[in-house]
């Protein structure tokens, strides 16, 4: 037997050096898993970020913290890998997308800081979690990924979830909600970027550029907000706060390597869970029996995701360079 015949006969025969009933790794399945709890952990960590971004917003100017945020990740990444990695760190093939991808992300940033200073947490988060619906939308139009019928109900009850938690109507439905939807926008394409270019970029080169850049466009304006903090708590908590920010989107690139975009987007929106329960911790907001079962919700989309992922055994990635 030659030819495709025989590839096709090789494909199906067990390896012989391994006992008869030994179960075959899906490796595929297994980087998918990977990237959805990498996903799951960033979100954590950015819950964190958000919470502490919050408490700082009483005292902290917000262009002073959000220079802080990004020159702590600039410094920590350049500490740690210049050392390890020379210039072959700075290489990349697209540098003006990494710039466009430090802009997006400081963009969020600022919508970010001046969302929390006005909004609870909750509401918040949940107004943000209308970003992976974006990114969604975005990663089947223009990366070309393949996203069916069932993941896109899985995405819808996820935002349903976020609106119970919501309640539009509210008091929260003021000038205010402009704020978080522009960092939808922002953030959605600093997303789907982010996405594209983990396929062909390193990483940690793409870490290096996004502290970098937005520590320089934020340093242009710290001159006019710059003022002395009244002690070390808020030093150590704007330490805080670039830890989690530049930990945080690590593990987002990490993910984005192993699964695309529109595989880890129903994960996205564990970050609500977690923002609930840290607005419960630090500013005494107790989530409602309603609020709850917004968060049930999520929960349900994600754990179906996660079945429906590993049933599929498959991920459609788009090119690099579409």
């Amino acid at each position: 037997m030659s030819g495709p015949a025989a590839a096709a006969q090789s494909q199906r025969s067990p390896d012989p050096s391994k006992p008869p009933g030994t179960p075959v790794r899906d490796r595929q399945a297994e980087r998918i898993l990977a990237g959805i709890g990498l996903t799951i952990l960033a979100t954590a960590f950015f819950a964190v970020l958000d919470t502490a971004t919050k408490v700082s917003t009483a005292v902290v100017p917000v262009v002073m913290g959000i220079w802080f945020r990004y020159a702590f990740q600039a410094a920590a990444t350049s500490a740690l890998l210049l050392p390890m990695y020379g210039t072959q760190l700075l290489r990349t093939r697209h540098p003006r997308y990494h710039v466009l991808r430090g802009a997006l992300l400081l963009s969020s940033s600022v919508f970010s800081f001046l969302s929390l200073r006005y909004m609870p947490m909750a509401e918040f988060t949940a107004t943000v979690m209308v970003t992976p619906l974006a990114v969604t939308l975005i990663a089947s139009l223009a990366l070309k990924e393949r996203v069916s019928v069932l993941r896109w109900s899985l995405v819808a009850g996820g935002f349903v979830g976020t609106l119970v938690i919501l309640r539009p109507g509210g008091e929260a439905f003021g000038w205010v909600m402009l704020l978080p939807l522009g960092l939808v926008i922002s953030n959605a394409w600093f997303q789907v970027l982010t996405s594209k270019l983990a396929q062909t970029e390193n990483p940690l080169t793409m870490h290096f550029y996004t502290g970098w850049v937005g520590a320089l466009i934020a340093a242009c304006a710290l001159p006019f907000f710059w003022q002395a903090l009244p002690g070390w708590q808020w030093w150590a908590l704007l330490c805080l706060m670039g830890l989690m920010g530049t930990v945080g989107h690590f593990m987002l690139i990490l993910a984005y390597q192993r699964a695309p975009a529109s595989t880890l987007t129903p994960y996205l929106y564990s970050q609500i869970a977690f923002a609930i329960v840290g607005g419960q911790l630090v500013f005494g907001q107790t989530p409602d029996a309603v609020s709850l079962a917004g968060i049930g919700l999520i929960a349900v989309c994600g754990a179906a995701g996660a079945w429906l992922t590993v049933r599929e055994r498959r991920v459609p990635i788009a090119p690099a360079e579409s």
